[in-house]
């Protein structure tokens, strides 16, 4: 079983017992943490797809330890100008280990049915001075106005009423 899982920003594939270097965690070291932002879990063929997270999911880890990662080198230049700038950094990271992956009130996410609505006509000028002008547009196309695509908020306005 493995489960894609949003960690302090980033997006991982993890599965039991997986050691992962993430971003800085303000956790303690040998603490327990849980994630809750999972996107996807995958039990063989069988693969569930969140829309975006799957409500009830979570991954459960612990904070093995803080370190950092290896230095990397900045380095800016532009030629024949004699500017050189070398730079560098170490990242702050955590070492967590994967402990459970639970799918609990997991479900198959069914694609969305887009219903396409048409904005009802308002008879006042206050209500359509709240629409948008793509709202707009769709109105004064089911009424049969012509030459809506070079008219601006107030002309559509004006047009409709």
């Amino acid at each position: 079983m493995y489960a894609i899982v949003e960690i302090a920003g980033h997006q991982f594939k993890v599965e039991k017992d997986q050691k992962v270097f993430v971003n800085r965690l303000s956790t303690e070291e040998g603490k327990k943490v849980s994630f809750d932002n999972v996107l996807l879990i995958g039990n063989g063929s069988d693969v569930t797809l969140g829309a975006p997270a799957i409500d009830g999911a979570q991954v459960s880890a612990k904070v093995l330890k803080h370190l950092k990662g290896d230095k990397v080198v900045v380095f800016k230049k532009k030629r024949r100008k004699g500017y050189r700038v070398k730079n560098g950094h170490r990242q702050a990271l955590t070492e967590i280990v994967i402990e459970g992956i639970t799918a609990s009130g997991a479900k198959k996410a069914a694609p969305k049915k887009e219903t396409k609505s048409t904005p009802e006509v308002a008879e006042d000028t206050q209500d359509l001075s709240k629409m948008t002008v793509a709202q707009l547009k769709e109105m004064a196309k089911a009424k049969g106005i012509e030459g809506i695509s070079s008219m601006k908020k107030a002309d559509l306005i004006a047009a409709l009423s």
